[in-house]
């Protein structure tokens, strides 16, 4: 005969389930790759080289370059969470059509690169590609961009170097503050195996930010962007774009006028 528990007891073990259901699969829902074939051919109009980093045995970060004659410079451009470098690279003409050369690279086990997930390894990772990079640019001609969950991977870069810019689109105060707004009172500080602390990281760039938001972003609303811009605001630029979202800044002029008049400055 089973003993009837007290509810509370049933709170908690529900708890401990849920909490254990967010440390066990959290990666499937911060990381939604598209995986591509090492076969994959890429194509587009544009001139471009694809790039092969050899970071470890068996981890191999793929990556497009998209170049341009006597290039101004370069834009080390971190991706969202979302599918690949073969969709993200339609965003590259954004820049390369100020003369600037565009580098995009997959994060492990998006497209073509290999290797187990992990926030110190990814962040090595593009430490790795930030290196090889600056031995063929200098550093004042390299600006490194970050959308979304790639804004911390471009805080954390522009932390320990020296680039010329930082510029972050739509970025989180830190991951761990977007988890206690989807998922409150659980400890998110010992589930959480990506905690991504933009707001420490950019305390320490040396180098200007721009940070660019659209005032109707529901999935990371524009606050997080006015806590970081209240960091440093001597050395951090905010830019709202009016009745923008998440995922479609792109489609507002004000955007591309921005981008313009950082690039050209």
């Amino acid at each position: 005969m089973l003993l009837a528990l007290p509810f509370w007891l049933y709170i908690i073990f529900g708890y401990i389930a849920l909490a254990l259901i967010v440390y066990l699969v959290q990666d499937r829902f911060i990381f939604k790759p598209e995986k591509l074939p090492k076969d994959f051919v890429y194509q587009y109009d544009t001139p471009f080289r694809e790039l092969n980093f050899n970071v470890e045995p068996g981890v191999v970060i793929n990556g497009l370059h998209f170049h341009v004659p006597n290039p101004q410079g370069l834009i080390l451009y971190f991706h969202g969470n979302t599918r690949s470098i073969k969709g993200w690279a339609k965003y590259a003409k954004d820049f390369y059509r100020y003369q600037y050369d565009v580098v995009l690279v997959d994060y492990r086990g998006f497209g073509k690169s290999t290797g187990k997930r992990s926030e110190p390894e990814m962040l090595t990772d593009m430490q790795f590609v930030y290196d090889a990079l600056k031995a063929e640019y200098d550093e004042q001609h390299l600006i490194v961009y970050g959308r979304s969950i790639g804004s911390g991977f471009a805080t954390k870069i522009a932390c320990d170097n020296s680039p010329r810019y930082l510029i972050l689109d739509a970025p989180y105060y830190s991951f761990l503050a977007v988890a206690e707004r989807f998922l409150p009172l659980l400890p998110h500080r010992l589930l959480l195996r990506y905690q991504l602390r933009t707001d420490i990281w950019i305390r320490n760039v040396r180098c200007h930010a721009y940070i660019i938001h659209g005032t109707r972003d529901w999935l990371i609303p524009i606050k997080h962007s006015e806590k970081l811009q209240r960091i440093n605001p001597d050395k951090i630029t905010l830019i709202r774009i009016e009745g923008g979202g998440h995922n479609n800044l792109p489609s507002y002029p004000e955007y591309h006028n921005f981008i313009r008049d950082i690039l050209k400055d």
